[in-house]
């Protein structure tokens, strides 16, 4: 795995530049003197860990039938090696060029790579992170197809001009032998044959090679003789070969459909000419041509017919049909559709011996989005049900958020409820692709993923000890009628596809509240339970957010009114009143403009609920005077207070799902205060209005938009969608908000402008200055950089907290910084983190007995401040800056501009090492982490260029060092920035190869061997070394040495495993040493007596002799 050379800060340096400035406020003590923090640069270092998810854009596979590893090369250059379960690695050509073709060295541990620039590499697969050993680079020719053939070193390489060059594998150096095309063909062939697209040797004769070349010549090349002893001719172009096992017969697939079969000696003609899905027309002409058969494989059993596997060939009035594979075994022909275009298929096979009966027992088909194995065993061909985590994109990604240490029974939970909801029909095999051997991690904190998705669900993630694997999987559009056609459609969407796509999600994994947002500016609330219920009718909430100026008129209902905030029994300050209400009444006409009117209709009949997540709210904004509703930008739950916060570039809104009423529903603006020296004067005149925001029967509601809706794609709103609806609640629900009609006198850069609400947190802390109690309060920031506290009064718990109103009340500013705001959290007195009070988790359709026994609310933090001593610490950090604030006293303790230049698109306040720090994302690829409170920068590096904005929208952090993104619409990429994770990386990932010992050869028989009717051998090193063929042109290919040799080992290696590694390489070079110093002393002594010998010998035949005679 790649490591990467970063900036450290040293402890205590400032820099003089004021982007890396973390100043203490004038006249306030250094709380670090105070604070204690453990954290050092030494903590932090970067590295990928592990890449998970189907390749993207595959292009390539290859199979190593005695290791059981599979390969699979994609059009970026990327490898990507399966074994078993949990087993699988990532690794990358740095050309970056589409890798054509892969060939295994069959039980070696070693994989050769052809790639679309021309290079071959051999790749060594001994190691846990795989490295190129050797590299060669053709100058002159363009590499078309290669052949490696079992326990040889020998690589057959085919060009575009239709030549073979033959590799040595051990040395990568190219043998003087080649192939020439004008050789192979007949000299009274006028025409070029075209590139090579087959090469193979017979399988009962090593020395015979069977050449294909695109025209539809075959060859079969005598490597000994150097000559052609037959030649075949098609008129139809070939696309692939394969070998009866006996090598007596080969099939060819072509253009037009047809598979050739030919006996070897009898070339003038094909012994069969079959379309296996053309046409038979009548009156015994030739079947109508079907598209090119893209590959055959042919493949003998020993109590059976043969099977022949092929991929296209279909007719041609097959339009629309999807991409087929074709079984053919014995009299019957099956055809098996599938999802995705079909990149590749390997037959999987009992032996490797291509000169045995092959005995298949599975496919295993490639397609561009998918991986599925056939089970050739069984009647139907089912396929085996795949365990690797390859649905990550079965609805494109909208958005992604990662914990890391959660609690322990939260994994089980999901599993147990998520096991229930796998399909049936299932081979009953094991999955046959299962090599390797899983890491020993040390990592024993679950970690949970869960993933957003275009259509609505949500997917839950176990992805403990660097493996993935999915829990459970909800559907968000169940609460939602689907359009049935386009009659149906009411034109009340916001987005013209994907109309259910998540957008942002909060999750409380003690409590297992969960709260999802969805594109049509739809909340969702669930309950986790582990009892299936029937919910009769689906609550609802209606919510009517609207901003309106001056120059857009609009109706008003309810005549002018001083805006102000609503506190429902309990105000907080004398000036606040409850507005009045008014009834909410949809309106849908053609010739006026939709009101009140939600972008989506709850369904009205009986919604069944399986274990798992069930609806519990539905919130839904609706159209204000034909203006539809913002999208939802930031969401935040509460399990302790019973409360849900969400906001847009119009205000926010506070819902008890508790009562399931509105609490509150105010624009931006009035958040500040009216002495608030950061307070926002609206950029034109505003008509102040008291909407209506009553819940409403989902039965009334009109139609509801076609289910297809576009997915977010902005770069700083990288929360994703999910979305559900249910039916309204019986309360009356307050509204009282400004709302701006978005027409076409209002500008796009106008509405830009808008201080739309860009976080919340949850806290216990000191919403005013002069409070000595904590208090339940929200911190709310805003686009433009504010930070609002808005203070909480809760009833009592039990039976009060479900009848008496929640109060609310702004409590102004509590600091500004530069840029939005994108995350916020509180520390106590020590630093360390108070994380938002939770309820722990009940069953809500338990007993009640049971639910009082769970239902302990969370202790709240130390409930006072000693006078004139601030006591917690408010975390901020903006698109630009972090801030650390001293509460109750609000004064600025810390402040750290991030960058000047670019902008933080990610921001996460972390556990790390037993404390805490700030984990920042740029746009600019910088990854940067802060300690807490002192924002001392600890880690500097330029690691992700921001190629994507879907990296920007999922990139995330978690706790003790782990982060990841998505780096393709398919794949995750999880990295560290713990130095204690990358020193432990090479412990933790998984071995790819094992020690197997490789299968007896098959037995030749006795007559066989009398009469040489077995398998024929060929000494390839007499006939392709140097010494025979001599050496090849030095201008056809370059040879590059690569950096998995032992010296690249031995750079690579780092940390306490580096070390271990090392002093294994260095034993493992001391035992070659004397192994080669023994070798030596061996052959010393044989030369010694070999000399003893022959001087004995002449002194016996000298000894009787004169002088004379010798």
């Amino acid at each position: 795995m790649k490591k990467f050379k970063i900036r450290k800060v040293l402890d205590g340096l400032t820099a003089v530049s004021s982007s890396s400035s973390a100043t203490a406020q004038p006249g306030t003590p250094r709380e670090n003197d105070v604070v204690p923090e453990t954290l050092q640069s030494e903590h932090f270092q970067l590295c990928k860990t592990v890449r998970h998810g189907f390749p993207y854009q595959p292009s390539s596979m290859a199979f190593d039938p005695v290791q059981k590893i599979l390969a699979v090369g994609t059009q970026a250059g990327a490898l990507r090696l399966f074994g078993r379960a949990g087993v699988e690695c990532y690794c990358q050509h740095e050309s970056g060029a589409a890798v054509i073709q892969l060939q295994f060295l069959i039980n070696e541990g070693a994989l050769v790579s052809a790639l679309a620039d021309d290079s071959i590499h051999l790749w060594n697969l001994r190691q846990k992170i795989p490295a190129i050993l050797h590299s060669l680079k053709f100058n002159r020719e363009r590499i078309t197809y290669c052949h490696l053939p079992f326990q040889s070193k020998w690589l057959y390489i085919g060009t575009e001009r239709g030549n073979i060059h033959i590799v040595n594998v051990e040395s990568f150096t190219l043998s003087g032998y080649v192939i020439m095309w004008n050789k192979a063909i007949e000299l009274s062939t006028k025409t070029h044959p075209g590139p090579v697209v087959h090469i193979s040797d017979n399988p009962m004769d090593e020395g015979k090679l069977l050449i294909g070349f695109e025209c539809g010549v075959v060859v079969l090349w005598d490597l000994k003789c150097k000559k052609a002893d037959y030649r075949y001719n098609y008129d139809e172009a070939i696309h692939s070969v394969a070998w009866h096992h006996e090598g007596k017969q080969f099939v060819c697939s072509h253009s037009d459909g047809t598979l050739t079969t030919w006996n070897v000696r009898a070339p003038a003609k094909p012994a069969q000419i079959i379309t296996p899905h053309g046409k038979q027309p009548k009156d015994g002409k030739k079947p109508e041509p079907c598209k090119p058969i893209l590959k055959v494989e042919y493949k003998t059993t020993r109590a059976g017919d043969p099977f022949m596997v092929l991929s296209g060939g279909l007719s041609y009035d097959t339009v629309g049909r999807r991409a087929c594979l074709t079984v053919m075994h014995g009299k019957s022909t099956a055809v098996l559709e599938m999802d995705y275009p079909i990149v590749d298929f390997l037959t999987l096979c009992e032996t490797p011996y291509p000169n045995d009966f092959q005995e298949p027992y599975a496919v295993v088909v490639l397609l561009e989005r998918d991986l599925v194995l056939i089970d050739l065993g069984q009647i139907g061909y089912p396929i085996f049900e795949n365990p690797y985590p390859l649905t990550i994109h079965e609805s494109p990604v909208t958005c992604c958020e990662y914990f890391a240490d959660c609690p322990a029974e939260l994994v089980p939970a999901l599993y147990s409820i998520g096991s229930r909801q796998k399909r049936q029909g299932y081979s009953k095999k094991e999955w046959p692709i299962s090599g390797g051997n899983w890491g020993q991690g040390t990592q024993s904190y679950p970690e949970i993923i869960i993933t957003g998705h275009a259509d609505g669900s949500i997917k839950f993630w176990d992805a403990s000890a660097l493996m993935l694997q999915v829990l459970y999987k909800l559907k968000t559009a169940k609460v939602f009628e689907r359009a049935r056609g386009k009659e149906e459609k009411a034109n009340t969407d916001i987005v013209e596809e994907d109309p259910f796509a998540i957008q942002t999600l909060s999750w409380c994994p003690e409590s297992r509240m969960l709260c999802v947002a969805g594109v049509s500016a739809h909340v969702i609330v669930y309950r986790f339970s582990k009892q299936e219920v029937t919910t009769e009718v689906v609550q609802l909430l209606e919510v009517r957010m609207q901003c309106e100026f001056g120059e857009v008129d609009s109706p008003d209902p309810g005549g002018e009114h001083t805006p102000t905030l609503p506190t429902p029994g309990a105000s907080s300050s004398p000036q606040e009143t409850e507005p009045p209400t008014h009834p909410s009444v949809g309106s849908n006409s053609s010739d006026g403009p939709r009101d009140n009117i939600p972008c989506l209709q709850v369904r009205s009949s009986p919604l069944k609920q399986s274990p798992g997540y069930q609806v519990e709210l539905v919130i839904q904004l609706v159209w204000v005077s034909g203006e539809p509703p913002q999208p939802i930008t930031s969401l935040a739950i509460n399990s302790s207070y019973g409360l849900v916060v969400f906001g847009n570039s119009n205000g926010l809104a506070v819902v008890d799902y508790l009562q399931k009423t509105l609490l509150l529903n105010m624009g931006t603006s009035e958040l500040y205060s009216p002495s608030d020296p950061y307070q926002r004067q609206p950029h034109s005149p505003r008509k102040a209005r008291q909407p209506s925001g009553a819940p409403c029967d989902s039965n009334d509601g009109s139609n509801t938009s076609e289910d297809r809706c576009k997915s977010p794609t902005s770069a700083k709103m990288s929360r994703k969608i999910s979305s559900s609806s249910e039916p309204k609640p019986d309360q009356d629900a307050k509204d009282n908000s400004f709302s701006r009609s978005r027409s076409s006198s209002v500008t796009s850069i106008d509405r830009e402008s808008r201080e739309a609400i860009s976080s919340f947190y949850f806290c216990e802390s000191f919403p005013r200055k002069t409070d000595s109690l904590v208090s339940p309060c929200v911190l709310v920031g805003t686009t433009q950089g504010s930070v609002m506290i808005v203070a909480l009064s809760l009833p009592p718990s039990g039976d009060q907290r479900l009848q008496q109103p929640v109060g609310i009340s702004s409590c102004g500013t509590l600091a500004r910084l530069k840029g939005g705001i994108l995350t916020m959290a509180l520390l106590d007195a020590t630093g360390a983190l108070l994380p938002p009070s939770y309820e722990s988790w009940y069953d809500p359709n338990a007993s009640d007995e049971e639910k009082e026994k769970s239902r302990r609310r969370r202790p709240a933090s130390p409930p006072s401040s000693q006078e004139g001593q601030d006591s917690h610490f408010a975390v901020l950090c903006s698109e630009k800056q972090a801030k650390v604030v001293a509460l109750p006293s609000q004064t600025r303790i810390y402040k750290h501009n991030i960058t000047e230049t670019s902008f933080v698109l990610r921001a996460d306040v972390v556990q790390m090492a037993g404390t805490n720090c700030i984990a920042c994302f740029c746009a600019n690829g910088h990854i940067m982490t802060l300690s807490l409170p002192s924002l001392r920068p600890l880690l500097d590096m330029n690691y992700l260029p921001l190629t994507d904005m879907r990296i920007a929208r999922t990139f995330c952090f978690s706790n003790q060092g782990q982060a990841l993104y998505l780096t393709s619409p398919t794949e995750i990429q999880r990295i560290t920035y713990s130095q204690e994770t990358c020193d432990n990386l090479q412990e933790m990932l998984s071995e790819l190869f094992t020690p197997v010992e490789t299968p007896e050869a098959p037995n030749r028989g006795f007559f066989k061997g009398l009469f040489g009717g077995g398998a024929q051998s060929l000494d390839r090193e007499d006939l392709f070394g140097e010494t025979a063929a001599g050496k090849a042109s030095r201008s056809l290919a370059q040879h590059i040495p690569g950096p998995g040799n032992m010296e690249g080992m031995k750079g690579a290696a780092s940390g306490v495993v580096g070390d271990l590694a090392r002093a294994r390489v260095a034993l493992d070079e001391r035992g070659q040493k004397l192994g080669e110093l023994e070798e030596r002393t061996a052959a010393m002594m044989a030369s010694a007596e070999s000399f003893s010998k022959h001087a004995h010998d002449m002194m016996l035949k000298y000894k009787d002799k004169k002088w004379y005679q010798l």
